[in-house]
């Protein structure tokens, strides 16, 4: 007896997009094929997705803009990338669309698909609990499902009768309660006898660009101060290991720096502290149980608009699950080499509050994220 086909669009735009999307792919592919049925996959897809079998349309890396400013000068091709896919999924119907965070540019595209009677998803829920929380109205025209990574989320969407499950976060489920540091480190072909800081300015190239100057310029204080540090990085392609080395030759030349492809968990796990951009790396970087400091710098029009648009106390992920002031954060003026520096040494000198609160938030987000995920998926496809 033949097995009926499904064809599932998915759209990731960036790194950790990818990594959740994978995840969801094999664990959804598992559950179809148990339930009789052969399950294909097509979209924008990182390495780790296409890994899992998924068909690329277009490269991921396009997708991966970030701040007001930034995205006009790209936004022509990426308009052209959604109308393409637009009109390939519509001469070609998926079963399912799933949108993988990137709200501005998958819910225009689940909206499309969902008026021409294609199921979607989406999987990360935008910020709208922060700011511009009118796109709750825009997120629940555009789908018919919202899988959230946060336990809050889905009381705000609860208020609008949005459909809405709360799944946990993936890295929760696939990263340790405790790390083993000798390990991560064995695996880099570092010496134990140092200690070492990680250096992870972020896998856009606007984050690299702004980030890696004051990041490089924090590194040559500390070796200064302690000729017993040393420096490890993880990039996530050729292009940003270039921009992060060219700011290091520019403003850190004398710095010991050593740089790791696609690496990230063993970095972090190895550190002793990490200097790190705000987003996902954050949470990972917390689930790793290690003290950090997180950065972030927007181009100055991109910073000027958002501040009045923001209405949060936090912007890191561990503060926002935690709600409380768990890691120090440092946003656009704040961050200098100095002041990087300074919570640097705070961390590393008392991090026991810190760490506890890690355990903490592992703890609420290790859910099965991926069989939870997997499953809400599989009961929207078969519901009437």
């Amino acid at each position: 007896m033949s097995q009926q086909k499904l064809k599932i669009a998915i759209v990731a735009g960036e790194k950790s997009g990818d990594i959740l999307a994978a995840n969801l792919i094999q664990t959804l592919t598992q559950r179809l094929n148990q339930a009789g049925y052969q399950v294909s996959f097509e979209g924008v897809a990182g390495p780790l997705m296409q890994a899992q079998g998924c068909k690329t349309l277009f490269d991921m890396e396009e997708l991966a803009v970030m701040g007001l400013v930034e995205v006009l000068g790209r936004l022509p091709r990426l308009l052209s990338i959604r109308k393409q896919l637009k009109q390939h999924w519509l001469k070609n119907p998926p079963d399912l669309m799933i949108g993988v965070d990137a709200p501005d540019f998958n819910l225009s595209l689940e909206k499309y698909l969902k008026q021409n009677n294609i199921k979607t998803v989406h999987y990360v829920s935008p910020s709208i609990w922060a700011w511009r929380q009118k796109r709750v109205f825009k997120v629940k025209a555009a789908t018919n499902l919202v899988l959230a990574l946060l336990p809050f989320e889905k009381a705000f969407y609860d208020k609008y009768q949005v459909p809405c499950r709360f799944v946990g976060h993936t890295l929760a489920d696939q990263i340790p309660m405790q790390t083993d540091v000798l390990a991560a480190q064995n695996a880099l072909g570092l010496s134990p006898e140092y200690e070492y800081i990680a250096v992870l300015p972020g896998s856009r190239k606007s984050e690299v660009e702004l980030l890696s100057p004051v990041f490089s310029q924090a590194c040559q204080i500390l070796q200064q101060k302690y000729p017993k540090l040393k420096f490890i990085s993880a990039c996530v392609n050729e292009k940003r290991k270039a921009e992060l080395q060219s700011a290091f030759s520019e403003f850190a030349p004398q710095v010991d720096i050593q740089y790791f492809d696609n690496q990230s968990r063993d970095v972090m796990a190895a550190s002793k502290a990490i200097m790190i951009a705000s987003g996902t790396a954050t949470l990972e970087a917390a689930l790793i149980k290690k003290p950090m400091v997180a950065c972030y710098k927007f181009k100055p029009l991109s910073y000027f608009i958002f501040k009045r648009m923001v209405k949060i106390k936090y912007f890191s992920l561990p503060n926002l699950v935690a709600n409380k002031a768990v890691i120090p954060e440092l946003l656009q003026d704040e961050l200098t080499a100095e002041t990087l520096l300074a919570a640097l040494e705070n961390v590393m000198r008392h991090s026991d509050e810190m760490l506890q609160s890690f355990v903490d938030i592992h703890q609420q987000l290790k859910q099965n994220a991926g069989e939870q995920a997997a499953q809400a998926i599989d009961e929207l496809l078969h519901a009437n």
